[in-house]
């Protein structure tokens, strides 16, 4: 089975199931969004979507209502396509944390979602995800996924790295390889026994090949469309691993073993 452990939901739907065909996927894991880049005709209204998606990963709430929006969003597209998406759930980071395992309960647990994510506390911040790596292992060690570009930070890296070692029964997966700092995270998650690294926008073919021969047993195949393409990144998981064992447990058998699948 071939997993994208990596995207977002797109609107319309059907041109990322398309994307999915194209790329000979099986199966997504499937993020809630506030910003729709896939949406933008022009220039100008990219630069909408972007500035949405910048106040995002900077861990700048919109607020309960928003929030529950793109929640609802996710729920009806992984309902009307249970064979083709798994939905992760995402819950706030600005709450207190008995909030945040009300949250985690109800929007992640309660509407069947399979893991926690993508979290994007803002830079420096990466200690405001404990609570739910808490709230997580309460549910049977739920996987949680954690935004790892920019602008996470060095410390962010060191930091989650830390916080899935104090919490061994959750699968903490730390995102686009960590981004720029992709060769501390390769080194922290050697160390790191339930530390995983999902490989979507990485930026050099060193870091993915690396990453790979480093970690073969807790790497990611995942595209993070819209802002990748599902087609670009498993080819370049390929042209990192030889064909058998290894590139079958990348590019989904992995992910398959810590869903249960």
């Amino acid at each position: 089975m071939i997993i994208d452990a990596h995207s977002h939901v797109h609107d319309p739907v059907h041109s990322h199931l398309a994307l999915l065909d194209e790329a000979g996927v099986d199966r997504a894991v499937l993020f809630g969004t506030r910003p729709h880049p896939e949406r933008a005709g022009d220039l100008a209204s990219f630069k909408r979507e972007m500035s949405v998606l910048h106040d995002t990963i900077n861990g700048r709430s919109a607020g309960a209502d928003a929030h529950a929006a793109a929640v609802d969003e996710l729920a009806a597209v992984c309902a009307a396509h249970p064979d083709r998406f798994i939905g992760f759930g995402k819950v706030r980071l600005d709450v207190p944390a008995e909030r945040i395992a009300e949250e985690v309960q109800r929007d992640v647990v309660g509407r069947g979602f399979r893991g926690i994510g993508e979290l994007t506390p803002p830079p420096d911040g990466a200690g405001l995800v404990e609570p739910v790596l808490r709230a997580a292992a309460d549910h049977g060690g739920l996987p949680v996924v954690v935004h790892g570009f920019a602008p996470t930070t060095a410390g962010d890296v060191a930091t989650l790295a830390d916080l899935a070692r104090r919490h061994p029964r959750v699968p903490l997966v730390l995102s686009q390889l960590g981004g720029l700092h992709w060769l501390q995270a390769i080194e922290l998650a050697r160390e790191t026994p339930n530390l995983y690294l999902e490989l979507s926008t990485a930026s050099v073919v060193f870091a993915v090949r690396l990453a790979i021969r480093e970690v073969p047993d807790r790497t990611l195949f995942g595209s993070d469309a819209p802002y990748g393409d599902p087609v670009v990144t498993r080819r370049m998981v390929e042209r990192a691993t030889p064909s058998g064992e290894l590139r079958d447990r990348v590019l989904g058998g992995t992910f398959a073993e810590l869903l249960g699948l």
